[in-house]
């Protein structure tokens, strides 16, 4: 090879590494890091701290960053803090100065952080991405303006609900708790309750609806003697009454609870708060979660489109009588007045403030409706796809998260891995597009 060769191949070496470097320093997730206004999130995560004795709290970039990775990744909290260790980039975007090879927090801290913030202040990392994406240029202020309006169905991370199941679960977690407390039991029921159960599922397997009945009324006598056998050994013991007095409440409501009775029911004994909500989807015609209202923005914008309100509607209300509610609370999220909102028809009826009466189009609505916003309209389908995307990628899909306060801080923080997500993807394609004027033909692999 001539020298000339050897040069204009090291020359293109030297290059490509400094490209590598360009990269390495402009990677989405330091730029982000850069963007967001951490200020602005100290000040309102900083509401609930004091300066009473105790050991100090985390910081509060390091707390939010890890909050945004989490369900902008769609991880465990083992999982987030496993990738803290090893990835600089989730390091430099939670504020860490110098490279850490342990972890500076506990993994329940995640826990109890979210607990301590809920949901009126997780509700900022929403307000934040949506005002990262205006200074990036990604959405519009005007475009925030309008918006489309649905309602889905978070599930809890629940098994599917059955009278036996639910019955034999019961006497379990009593015979279990009277172990653990030292309350000797007359008889527990364990093998025979077992068989019973199986034997109602082989039965209704095989549609012999009257011996499956014969079945479940057995398990609802094991599970009647139980409750009645413990409330006999601990009456008159205080501290023995209030450790069972949940769960004997929880078991009395399983054992009476009737199959088309009107009215709250138990789901799950582990997460009393769930409810069996209907969408008529035919493959999946009841779900079990909390009812969450998801608003999206209109248009297409640069960036994608943006969630800008989410908010979980515990005790499964109708539609249309929730945007009394998410009206004035998406306003006071965006810091914007809502000029026009779509929504389908299972909004009809709606509540919405006497100032949006004709702000507020519904699917199929023919009267005040002009070309434009029948064009709107046929937009009203592009919030299906978001919801579709929170749950499969931002961890909506199946909520882990304990009781109802775990169900608004799930949403909330869903939607804003959403918007953050959205953000990432929309700095991935300015850094291409810049690199890519600034060496013309050399870029050969995206950003």
């Amino acid at each position: 090879m001539r020298p000339r060769e050897r040069s204009e191949t090291g020359e293109q070496d030297l290059f490509r590494s400094r490209l590598d470097q360009i990269i390495d320093l402009k990677h989405p997730l330091v730029t982000l890091g850069r963007t967001v206004d951490w200020r602005f999130l100290e000040e309102r995560f900083g509401e609930v701290y004091n300066d009473d004795p105790g050991r100090p709290p985390l910081p509060t970039r390091l707390m939010a960053g890890l909050a945004i990775l989490k369900h902008t990744y769609d991880l465990s909290d083992e999982v987030l803090c496993e990738r803290w260790v090893e990835n600089p980039y989730y390091q430099y975007f939670c504020g860490e100065e110098f490279f850490q090879h342990r972890l500076v927090f506990d993994r329940s801290s995640l826990t109890r952080w979210r607990n301590r913030m809920g949901e009126e202040r997780l509700a900022a990392l929403i307000q934040e991405s949506l005002s990262v994406a205006t200074r990036t240029k990604a959405i519009k202020p005007s475009e925030l303006s309008r918006v489309i309006v649905d309602t889905t169905v978070q599930p809890k991370n629940v098994t599917f609900p059955t009278d036996a199941k639910l019955l034999n679960r019961a006497r379990e977690k009593l015979v279990r708790l009277a172990q653990r407390h030292g309350v000797a039991l007359r008889q527990s029921y364990a093998r025979v309750g077992k068989f019973a159960l199986i034997q109602h599922q082989r039965y209704v397997h095989a549609k012999q609806f009257k011996r499956a009945k014969r079945k479940l009324k057995t398990l609802r006598t094991y599970l009647g003697r139980v409750i009645r056998d413990i409330a006999r050994k601990i009456e008159g013991n205080s501290g023995l009454e209030a450790a069972f007095a949940k769960l004997l409440a929880l078991a009395r409501r399983v054992r009476e609870q009737q199959q088309r009775q009107r009215g709250p029911k138990v789901y799950s004994l582990h997460a009393p708060e769930v409810e069996c909500i209907g969408k008529g989807k035919a493959h999946r015609p009841y779900e079990f979660g909390v009812k969450v209202s998801v608003a999206t923005t209109i248009g297409h914008a640069k960036g994608g489109q943006f969630v800008t309100h989410v908010k979980a509607l515990p005790g499964n209300p109708y539609d249309g009588h929730t945007l009394a509610t998410v009206i004035p609370d998406m306003e006071a999220l965006i810091g914007n007045i809502i000029a026009r909102l779509l929504a389908d028809k299972g909004y009809r009826g709606h509540n919405a403030p006497p100032d949006y009466k004709f702000r507020v189009f519904l699917s199929g609505q023919k009267r005040g409706v002009t070309p434009k916003i029948k064009r709107e309209l046929r937009r009203r389908a592009a919030v299906e796809p978001v919801i579709g995307h929170l749950k499969a990628e931002h961890r909506m899909g199946r909520n882990y998260l304990w009781f109802r306060r775990g169900d608004a801080a799930n949403a909330v923080l869903a939607a804003a891995g959403y918007n953050f997500r959205r953000l990432i993807r929309w700095l991935s394609l300015l850094l291409h597009r810049f690199l890519t004027a600034l060496f013309p033909g050399a870029l050969t692999i995206p950003a």
